[in-house]
């Protein structure tokens, strides 16, 4: 990056806030001091801190009527949102038609560009790059949260993530936009007419994940068309031609083989066009949860927690595998165990034949559903404990 991060003006008095952060009611002032100061400080060469551990925001206080300040409204200044989506890897159209990633230094050679132009960027990629900023910001020589002992920190904590758990921060949530909501609202679904959805704008308010999942309902109610019409017949007409049921089940595999394939390409074209089939962020950042001592990156240079691979394998192969084989031999325990049931079970009602045996014969299927849902959950517990640690 050409432009360093300490020649932008984080003083914005209108801006326009894009994402709402709720803190708990009550949390104490040195608490709220601190945070704000490591949304709104600088990042390198502007402020005490490196690159991770401030976010360089606007951030202002949403008064309620009852005088209490816990809402608090997070936006960002044009020039640091373009940085950000620098950061964040976007993907954006070129003056000549290819997709490339966004970059500030050369920002004029993209499509619809201007210094004066804020709809560049779209409010679902503002919101990100704003949750992205929020979600990084981490632990440098705090020992804890200030006003608050119990809440420890390292250095690489993540802040956000610490103040969750910790019950001060209640959520992060994007904020809506009335006005663009209604033009919306008019162009989708407040309409009379039949005809295709708006994804596009779908995609620049909520985001592309929002938008494919609509526009894959719209493509699959239209293909599921052709075999609505071939089977109106089969459900009118009693057929004692069974090759007839052969033909519309033999239709109804190819058929939904070929959608399936045709919605790859046509989710292709959709990715291609909003630019996330080729987003890919270069130096990807460690998860919020991940735990780790603050090391330099051996390839961007940047100082960011990290963890020795070799301490790593040794938890998976010496903890995490031999768990995961205990697991799998007791399910298979547990399997065998029903089907001695089952067994003892058809034996008795062979031997009894009576309306008790005949209940009988559901209980070990009963009993096994049961033990297999037990079993997921005190699974699916260990499974998200062990990745974590």
């Amino acid at each position: 990056m050409a432009e360093s991060w300490s020649f932008l003006d984080t003083f914005e008095p209108d801006f326009t806030p894009l994402v709402v952060i709720e803190l708990a009611k009550g949390t104490k002032e040195e608490t709220i001091e601190w945070f704000t100061k490591r949304i709104v400080d600088k990042k390198a060469n502007g402020g005490e801190y490196s690159m991770i551990f401030c976010a360089q925001l606007l951030v202002k206080p949403l008064v309620m009527e009852n005088g209490s300040e816990n809402i608090y409204l997070v936006g960002a200044s044009h020039l640091r949102l373009l940085l950000g989506a620098e950061t964040v890897g976007l993907v954006k159209e070129c003056n000549d038609n290819s997709m490339r990633t966004f970059t500030f230094s050369t920002r004029k050679t993209f499509k619809d560009f201007a210094d004066d132009n804020h709809n560049f960027l779209t409010m679902a990629e503002c919101q990100y790059i704003i949750k992205h900023e929020l979600e990084n910001l981490r632990a440098k020589d705090e020992k804890m949260i200030p006003g608050y002992p119990q809440a420890k920190l390292y250095p690489g904590k993540s802040i956000v993530r610490r103040l969750l758990t910790s019950g001060i921060l209640v959520q992060i949530f994007p904020l809506h936009d009335r006005e663009e909501l209604k033009k919306l609202r008019h162009s989708w679904y407040g309409r009379v007419k039949v005809g295709y959805q708006p994804l596009d704008e779908i995609r620049c308010y909520f985001g592309e994940t929002i938008a494919l999942y609509f526009g894959f309902l719209e493509y699959f109610t239209f293909a599921l068309i052709p075999m609505a019409v071939i089977g109106i017949p089969y459900y009118v007409f009693a057929w004692e031609d069974y090759d007839k049921y052969v033909m519309f089940a033999t239709f109804n595999l190819l058929w939904s083989t070929v959608i399936l394939e045709v919605w790859k390409r046509i989710c292709a074209i959709m990715t291609y066009r909003w630019g996330t089939l080729l987003m890919k962020r270069q130096f990807e950042e460690p998860r919020s949860g991940f735990h780790g001592v603050l090391g330099i990156n051996p390839v961007t240079g940047r100082e960011e927690p990290v963890y020795s691979s070799i301490k790593r394998q040794i938890r998976i192969y010496l903890v995490s595998l031999p768990f995961v084989c205990l697991c799998l031999y007791f399910s298979l325990y547990v399997m065998m165990i029903y089907f001695d049931l089952e067994q003892w079970a058809l034996d008795y009602h062979e031997e009894n034949e009576s309306n008790f045996s005949s209940l009988m014969l559901f209980v070990p299927s009963i009993i096994y559903a049961v033990v297999i849902e037990i079993m997921n959950r005190i699974y699916r517990y260990a499974a998200e404990f062990l990745t974590s640690w």
